[in-house]
């Protein structure tokens, strides 16, 4: 095999310009900041750029997991940002009437009834989706908007804020000298690989997502697979919820998880799978989830004005995606190969040759007319 071939091989791969792209933006940051990719240890926990970057892309990553299987079979969720109100509402707010809210009883108690309400929105979006026959971007969009209002009702429309160690661990602790959040996410993106590749769930997923009818007519119970990952996507949410309040001790039922769907859709996109569904890559998800967060933490670093911020991520974006279709690098590379090219040298022009034979032995022959 050739270098070319290599190199043709390499950039066809899926996650080859993710990677690429991620290693991109966070050489950017470099001459902005020289330390960037400088990692210290202070007080027994390890601190750097590149940590901040994984720890607040942590619940970014475990929405776009989740959101990931909802994708591949075809569908959306649209309501993982109300999930994520939701669930820090109501354990925050389990927490703050506790007494002793140190004890851990009652974190676990309140973190359970968390994520039980994220596991009932899923099941509620699985139902109209499979059940019902509606569209999911209808059906997701319906905890969309009256989620928002069910976090602000549990809040009281108040920002509730909590003083507990244990719960502060999900969020903002640290274990083994890295934050505890990455530990968790780990945890989450090894189950889900394990289950999707090692079992036969990923390939009915992907089945499900090409073609549904198909699928249940082979004897895939289609409806119940749909279930299983809209269920799977809300809990997912719900540990990010978790997450996310933990990381400031506090519940806003306004403002968070406020357009994480987006981002988990688009680290979706980043990372190679097909809004139609089908095939899907979790590592790809993971990458597409550090590209936006590092895209994040590069806009602040080299200074791009607030109101401008939103139009340069979303050029870069945009990049990103032409990047990945192989059309317009067929296109661009293609044509620009073409051009660098050498022409081809002319052929001479071939020798006649004399017949071997009579010349009636290579034509037809004659006919012959009877008067």
């Amino acid at each position: 095999m050739t270098t070319t071939s290599r190199w043709r091989a390499l950039t066809r791969h899926n996650l080859f310009w993710p990677v690429a792209v991620l290693v991109a933006l966070l050489l950017v940051n470099v001459p902005f900041t020289p330390d960037f990719f400088a990692v210290h240890m202070t007080d027994g926990h390890l601190y750097g750029s590149l940590v901040s970057i994984v720890l607040f892309g942590s619940p970014l990553i475990l929405v776009a997991v989740g959101m990931t299987l909802v994708i591949a079979t075809g569908g959306i969720d649209l309501s993982v940002g109300a999930v994520v109100a939701i669930t820090g509402a109501l354990t925050c707010s389990y927490i703050s009437d506790q007494a002793d809210q140190d004890a851990l009883a009652g974190v676990l108690l309140a973190m359970g009834l968390g994520l039980i309400a994220a596991v009932v929105c899923g099941l509620w979006n699985g139902f109209l989706v499979a059940r019902m026959g509606i569209q999911p971007i209808i059906a997701t969009l319906i905890i969309m908007v009256a989620g928002r209002g069910v976090a602000q009702l549990i809040t009281d429309g108040q920002i509730i804020t909590i003083n507990s160690e244990p719960y502060k661990l999900i969020g903002g602790g640290y274990w083994l000298t890295l934050p505890f959040s990455i530990f968790v996410v780990a945890a989450v993106v090894a189950v889900t690989v394990l289950l999707t590749r090692r079992t036969a769930l990923g390939l009915l997923v992907e089945s499900v997502g090409g073609n549904a009818e198909a699928s249940r007519l082979v004897g895939i119970r289609s409806r119940r697979i749909k279930i299983m990952v809209y269920v799977f996507c809300a809990l997912c949410a719900g540990i990010a919820g978790l997450m996310i309040s933990s990381n400031t001790s506090a519940a806003d039922g306004n403002n968070a998880g406020l357009w994480i769907e987006l981002d988990a859709i688009l680290a979706v996109v980043i990372g190679g799978t097909s809004l139609l569904g089908g095939r899907f890559s979790i590592g790809g998800t993971v990458v597409g989830a550090l590209v936006i967060q590092t895209l994040t933490t590069t806009i602040y670093t080299i200074g791009v004005p607030t109101q401008t911020n939103l139009v340069f991520k979303a050029a870069v974006v945009i990049v990103v995606c032409l990047l990945q279709s192989p059309k317009f690098r067929a296109k661009v590379f293609g044509a620009r190969a073409k051009k660098t090219a050498p022409p081809a040298p002319a052929e001479a022009p071939a020798e006649p040759t004399a017949p071997t034979g009579p010349a009636d032995s290579t034509g037809p022959a004659p006919k012959m007319e009877v008067s």
